[in-house]
């Protein structure tokens, strides 16, 4: 997924919706920082290979809930970066 060099702007890497019920969704020590633009995460279809802070329940189920990666600042890029692979996944096998 190629990401355009030609903006002057990366304010669409953040969004912060305080508004939400769920706000914050993960415990965190600065709210203001935390970062909702992606409120599911994109790299949970990549089950052991996302990266992050995750363990599996006992009934097999991954649990995300110690992992901020999403929901920091400096995440976008680093997701965009797997977006070939999250694409992989979801392609239509014929």
């Amino acid at each position: 997924m190629k990401v355009r060099k030609d903006i002057e702007t990366e304010n669409f890497k953040f969004f912060s919706h305080k508004e939400c019920e769920y706000f914050p969704c993960h415990k965190v020590n600065s709210p203001e920082d935390f970062n909702c633009i992606f409120c599911y995460c994109p790299l949970y279809a990549l089950g052991d290979q996302c990266g992050g802070n995750f363990s599996y329940t006992e009934k097999g189920i991954k649990n995300c809930t110690n992992c901020n990666i999403p929901h920091r600042k400096e995440s976008y890029d680093k997701i965009l970066e797997k977006m070939d692979k999250i694409m992989e996944i979801a392609k239509r096998k014929e």
